[in-house]
């Protein structure tokens, strides 16, 4: 009865049928365990990481991408894990980094997510940088909002630069062509030699499209309102400039729900008391922890430290990705050196 209760509360918003398909999906790969302590209370649980948003640890990019709830549970747990990166001080500065790239940022999103692609991450940092070289340092917080455009918006983006593209080649709006999936197969169209991409389009006419579009698509798109208060105080804007507006909007982002505003960005008391409990138990370890000959803390075994884990991660895949862990250990101190 519970998982019919959860079941039909998720029947009443869309993409349940994605949920239904993979909790039977998991079932069936691991019905070997599972069957060890019931069918019920494994649609239970399955069905209470999806309303928490911690369904999509550790999955693969098709299922964290699937559903505008998936993307938004990504982009809150990626913050909520990683937002120490941007402390500028504070009690856990010792551990944080301010700056980093494209491709560090890429290897973080990949802890949660081991095959998320690096296009998505070159894209969001396009925003920041403005298309400049991508080996450019990023604080967390810039990168954070402009990535969350991309990647909750991402359909949409590509419908926007199609769009761009024929405004700045002076074709009719009337007729552009939009694209309908996310195959990044659409065509590049370069704009004639008399036209410059510095000087951007008509930012009425470029909203008119963006509104045509809005209705028709069948993708998430930004509340239009918000897109056109966000416009109306530029007479003509680039396509970057139009993405760093959106990134920055305060308005969308509170729109899409995932983050909190930029001003509580690195406020968020419940990992904060998760995070004393973790510093307590470290600290309880290397005070009581054995000492070696040279009389140094002994070091703390990596492999008992808590973690967290998606509850409904493919017990074959998780044995795997602990194997693979445990064999890495020479290549990542190497990296840190």
């Amino acid at each position: 009865l519970i998982s019919v209760s959860y079941c039909l509360l998720f029947a009443a918003q869309r993409h349940v049928l994605t949920y239904m398909e993979d909790a039977v999906s998991q079932l069936l790969e691991n019905r070997e365990d599972i069957s060890q302590y019931g069918i019920a209370r494994f649609f239970t649980e399955y069905f209470n990481s999806v309303r928490q948003g911690t369904h999509i640890l550790f999955r693969e990019f098709s299922f964290v991408q699937a559903t505008p709830h998936n993307r938004a549970s990504f982009l809150r747990t990626f913050w909520r894990c990683f937002r120490t990166v941007g402390k500028n001080g504070g009690k856990y500065s010792s551990i944080c980094w301010y700056l980093l790239t494209a491709q560090e940022y890429h290897c973080l999103l990949q802890l949660l997510c081991p095959d998320f692609p690096m296009e998505l991450t070159q894209k969001a940092a396009r925003i920041v940088l403005m298309d400049d070289a991508m080996d450019c340092l990023m604080s967390f917080s810039d990168f954070l909002f402009a990535f969350q455009i991309q990647f909750y918006y991402s359909e949409f983006l590509e419908s926007v630069a199609a769009i761009y593209q024929d405004l700045l080649a002076g074709k009719n709006p009337n007729t552009v062509i939009v694209p309908t999936s996310s195959s990044g197969q659409h065509r590049q169209r370069q704009p004639p030699n008399d036209c410059s991409p510095l000087d951007g389009v008509e930012a009425s006419l470029f909203y008119q499209c963006l509104e045509s579009l809005c209705d028709r698509s069948k993708y998430s798109c930004p509340p239009s309102a918000l897109v056109k208060e966000m416009l109306s105080s530029a007479q003509r804007l680039t396509f970057y400039g139009f993405l760093m507006a959106l990134a920055k909007d305060q308005g969308i982002n509170k729109a899409l729900g995932a983050l909190p505003d930029k001003g509580d960005l690195f406020l968020d008391p419940a990992m904060d008391q998760e995070l004393e409990k973790l510093v307590a138990q470290v600290s309880g370890l290397s005070v009581s922890g054995p000492t070696s000959s040279s009389g140094d803390t002994a070091n703390l075994p990596v492999r008992n430290s808590p973690r967290i884990n998606s509850p409904w991660k493919p017990l074959h895949h998780r044995r795997k990705m602990d194997a693979e862990s445990e064999g890495s250990n020479e290549e990542t101190d190497s990296s840190e050196n």
